[in-house]
């Protein structure tokens, strides 16, 4: 598996707690079920497991470590959430480690542009020990991204990636020339969000209740053309919505990342990533997503959290 440009990721946001899964996807998902999940993803070459400390109410990287994480790929996050104090990062590292019971992780992202320079050089130091693998940031802007990578280069690192909000709805990232600056100069730019939280998927199919659906339902009635054109193009390659959605993305030569709790979610996820749309079928989808301006959650939707001090 090509681990800088890898063909998806499995979000684990839901895993772990059955009230967070109801809460967010309308049904909880039982342990055995997302330990089949996880052998199937790695069967399928799916080995990167993205987590973070709150994903599933705090249970999602503790139960991916106790079924075994050895040969997988782990990617973390370290979340700045007060003031800079020394040795935070290091600290929260090693709380993620014991969840994920290893001694590294391959990938960890500072996951809010707030206190560059201490976090990333916290985390530079935690490179030279082995303890990460590789460094990413999540949340970013432009500017920021370059700022990160420079302040990686003083310490002779490479930057390895950006995680942030994209889908073919919201696609301001690379209007704004960050997915641009991320092909030009060897980042991978991973996205989140590639369904916009299940709105990106066939209206026509039952899916049971659930927080999202009831804050977005109205959101799908005005998207009603664009579903139509996503089952035409669909049609044509064998594919339903929610593959086109993530299929788009991969065409685009953005790495999606897919919250699969189940089996079948894997075996879909395979199939979008697998097949390649054309530049005309890209055209189609951004044009129509255009004219029907519609938008779920915001590019900047964690910008309220961003720390001002320390980012020089």
């Amino acid at each position: 598996m090509e681990l800088k440009q890898p063909e998806a990721i499995i979000g684990t946001n839901s895993w772990g707690s059955k009230a967070y899964g109801t809460l967010l996807r309308g049904s909880g998902v039982d342990e055995a079920t997302l330990r089949e999940t996880m052998s199937c993803a790695i069967n399928h070459d799916l080995k990167i497991f993205d987590v973070a400390k709150d994903y599933g109410f705090g249970k999602a990287q503790k139960l991916l470590g106790s079924f075994g994480s050895s040969n997988c790929i782990i990617s973390a996050k370290f979340t700045p959430s007060t003031s800079y104090q020394p040795g935070q990062v290091r600290t929260s590292l090693i709380q993620d480690l014991n969840d994920i019971q290893r001694d590294y992780v391959d990938i960890y992202w500072l996951h809010l542009p707030s206190d560059l320079k201490e976090n990333l050089r916290e985390m530079a130091e935690l490179y030279r020990e082995g303890k990460i693998r590789l460094i990413g940031v999540s949340n970013f802007n432009l500017e920021e991204c370059i700022q990160a990578a420079e302040i990686l280069a003083e310490q002779e690192i490479p930057l390895y990636g950006v995680q942030n909000h994209y889908s073919l709805i919201a696609r301001r990232w690379e209007q704004e020339g960050l997915v641009d600056w991320c092909h030009e100069n060897d980042v991978s730019f991973w996205a989140w969000a590639v369904l916009e939280e299940g709105i990106l998927t066939d209206p026509r199919v039952k899916t049971p209740s659930s927080i999202m659906k009831v804050l977005f339902q109205r959101k799908k009635t005005t998207l009603l053309p664009l579903y139509d054109l996503m089952r035409r193009i669909g049609e044509h390659h064998g594919l339903n919505i929610p593959e086109v959605a993530i299929s788009y993305c991969s065409s685009k030569g953005i790495v999606p990342i897919c919250g699969c709790r189940k089996p079948y979610q894997v075996e879909a996820l395979v199939k979008a990533v697998h097949t390649t749309l054309s530049e005309l079928e890209l055209q189609q989808l951004e044009q129509e997503a255009d004219r029907l301006q519609v938008t779920v959650l915001g590019a900047d939707m964690f910008r309220f959290a961003v720390r001002k001090k320390g980012k020089e």
